[in-house]
């Protein structure tokens, strides 16, 4: 098809948003047949996509946040069809943290980041596909829970800069008592951890929270995801702060963290526990977790790092 349709999936908030018209405008005028539809509430993102589909579009963008994206990219993975055989799907990039485009490198200017729909070929990723105490999810970034899932604390701007973010909202808020452990089996593919958790990643994405880089070396085209397990911090916090400031982020995250990259993981706690998929709370006392290989096809920059 010379010159496809593509389909705007825009979230409501964003609606108004100038930058956003103008770069609709502007690539209409390059040649481009964008539309533009606007999602108001849960289930919209869904119709659209399967309109988007009787209609022949070749490639549905999401516009919004990663709740957004996630939404578009579960009902793309829903499909029965071949993933061949469906639209491609791209980024655009209006939420308050927006951690899958930028661990992609995708562009922020709206403009650039449509552009990348005319000017790449999108490449196969592989999504996260999570039984939930039995109901069906999907996740295109990163499942986490712990200290992102029920903890917002305001930090001190200049230890920010000093720290690095996982690394000091781990450690302060275990410090100043605002994060209750969760009690936690973790186990797949030969790997067993038990214990009470702080922080849990599996990504298949890098980063969620706004900017916490939970899983620093996944892959969206690996096949397989990367968990990472943060510990309750046992002993004298006071001696792990200590580490932090003298060694830096990483240094310190490497002692306490347990890292597995698995083809599947099961998480369960007796109490239940909250995971965020793609920024979504779903909560259930058994989550299993399995990497399903190249599930969408997706618009990703040159150089884009989350590309093995």
């Amino acid at each position: 098809m010379a010159n496809p349709l593509w389909r705007l999936i825009l979230n409501g908030k964003s609606a108004a948003d100038d930058l956003v018209r103008a770069a609709v405008t502007t690539l209409r005028e390059e040649g481009a047949r964008l539309e533009v539809r606007v999602s108001w509430e849960r289930g919209d993102a869904t119709r659209y996509v399967a309109e988007a589909i009787t209609d022949g579009a070749g490639c549905v963008i999401g516009g919004g946040g990663d709740g957004t994206l996630g939404e578009v990219a579960t009902a793309l993975a829903g499909r029965e069809e071949k993933v061949e055989a469906l639209p491609s799907l791209a980024v655009l990039p209006l939420g308050t943290a927006n951690d899958f485009a930028t661990a992609a490198g995708i562009p922020v200017d709206p403009l650039a980041a449509l552009r990348l729909v005319r000017d790449t070929t999108p490449r196969p990723i592989d999504l996260l596909h999570v039984d939930a105490d039995g109901a069906d999810h999907w996740c295109i970034n990163l499942a986490s829970g712990g200290f992102g899932t029920e903890v917002t604390v305001e930090t001190d701007e200049g230890l920010k800069k000093l720290l690095g973010g996982l690394a000091y909202f781990v450690t302060g808020m275990a410090r100043m008592g605002r994060i209750e452990p969760v009690t936690a089996h973790v186990h797949g593919d030969g790997f067993k951890w038990d214990g009470a958790l702080l922080a849990l990643g599996i990504g298949n994405g890098r980063q969620a929270g706004g900017g916490q880089v939970l899983c620093p070396d996944a892959l969206v085209n690996d096949g397989m995801l990367d968990l990472t397990v943060i510990p309750e911090l046992r002993g004298e916090l006071g001696t792990t702060v200590a580490t932090l400031l003298k060694e830096g982020r990483l240094a310190a995250l490497d002692q306490v963290a347990e890292r597995k990259r698995l083809h599947e993981v099961t998480v369960e706690s007796p109490n239940g526990l909250v995971l965020n998929l793609d920024g979504e709370p779903v909560q259930a006392a058994r989550f299993r977790i399995a990497c399903t290989p190249g599930r969408v096809r997706v618009h990703l920059p040159a150089g884009c790092e989350l590309l093995q």
